[in-house]
């Protein structure tokens, strides 16, 4: 398979990345100011505007509750890409992030320091390649401009997409546009598909768009993503207590989405700016685990059995490094060890 002129561009741009910030992020740790009672003074939280349980704990300020004495910065992000660059600089302390980036920043050249401790969502149908009219298969991609936020999830996935019909990505003219710049491009006639998923995925769709595959639909012939939370190694060993609660906001976010869908979509479609209905459609189109579903062997696992999701992100890691997207694949011992399992078993074992 041939190796493209993007991604040799992206690991480039992305050793530059790693060599210019890493500096940065050392020198961020050690300023980390505590407050009298040994707790971090802030709490410093990337997310994105996905309709998940991630929104439900923000909106609801589930977090400044449980801990009153820490400062919550909410910082909101449009890709992992972006989210993996700001942990490199030592701007974040826990962040939402897709498999494929988790894969990126766990690889060479990136190597970020940090964990998976939660499970956001499985990714099924709310990402998807759309594409305009007279567009009718992945197939006839061949020569056209698509967008992608580079990095992300959808990346990986439209790189899947394309290698099922034969295509590699220097058969396509492809762009690295984040979700709002993607529908600005395609409201000027600038492309002619584009991976993303909702709320621009949705936009799209209602300006026409016709949907090629979905994420769900890779999903099922064994190129699984989803949304997870990586955690700078460094704070969860320094404050796994503030971990632990932050987990369990999360578990209760997830409760709610299982046992009252009104009143966590009502709190997702506020952080939207969505209608309630809209909302539900979306949030309908993942999959959301509980602490005792997360510390089971299909997913995180427990720190004497680390689950399968390390296998997942290998699967993912092996594909990319054969597409020439990252340097090599990690191996899966190096997966499993960043599975940081503590918080969802004394979630799901009181």
């Amino acid at each position: 398979m041939r190796r493209s002129r993007t991604s040799r561009t992206l690991a480039a741009a992305s050793a530059l990345t790693a060599a210019i910030l890493m500096a940065s992020a050392c020198s961020t740790a050690e300023d980390r100011s505590e407050t009298a009672d040994g707790v971090p003074a802030e709490l410093r939280i990337g997310y994105q505007s996905i309709p998940n349980g991630d929104l439900v704990v923000k909106h609801n300020g589930w977090l400044e509750e449980a801990l009153p004495d820490t400062a919550i910065v909410w910082n909101r992000f449009d890709s992992g890409g972006d989210v993996n660059t700001a942990f490199l600089a030592g701007e974040l302390d826990i962040a939402l992030v897709g498999s494929a980036p988790v894969v990126r920043g766990l690889s060479q050249p990136l190597d970020i320091d940090y964990q998976v401790p939660w499970i956001h969502d499985v990714i099924s149908d709310n990402e998807a390649l759309v594409a305009a009219e007279g567009i009718d298969e992945v197939a006839d991609l061949a020569g056209r401009t698509v967008a992608v936020p580079f990095a992300s999830t959808t990346h990986y996935h439209l790189i899947a997409a394309l290698d099922e019909v034969g295509l590699a990505v220097d058969d396509v003219e492809l762009l690295d546009l984040e979700p709002p710049d993607i529908q600005a491009a395609w409201q000027r006639g600038d492309i002619d598909a584009a991976f993303v998923w909702y709320p621009v995925l949705g936009q799209l769709r209602a300006d026409g768009g016709r949907i090629l595959v979905t994420s769900g639909e890779l999903a099922e012939r064994g190129k699984v993503t989803a949304d997870l939370a990586v955690v700078s190694t460094e704070f969860a060993e320094t404050y796994p207590d503030v971990l632990a609660t932050w987990v369990e906001q999360q578990n209760r976010a997830v409760t709610l989405l299982h046992e009252d869908r009104a009143a966590a979509v009502e709190a997702i479609a506020a952080e939207l700016n969505l209608e309630p209905a809209e909302a539900e459609e979306q949030v309908g189109q993942l999959v959301f685990l509980d602490a005792a579903e997360q510390s089971s062997a299909d997913y995180l696992g427990t720190a004497d059995e680390p689950g399968r999701l390390a296998e997942a992100l290998l699967l993912t890691a092996e594909f990319l490094a054969e597409q020439g997207e990252i340097d090599a694949a990690p191996t899966l011992e190096d997966f499993q060890a960043a599975l940081a399992t503590q918080g969802v078993e004394s979630v799901a074992t009181p």
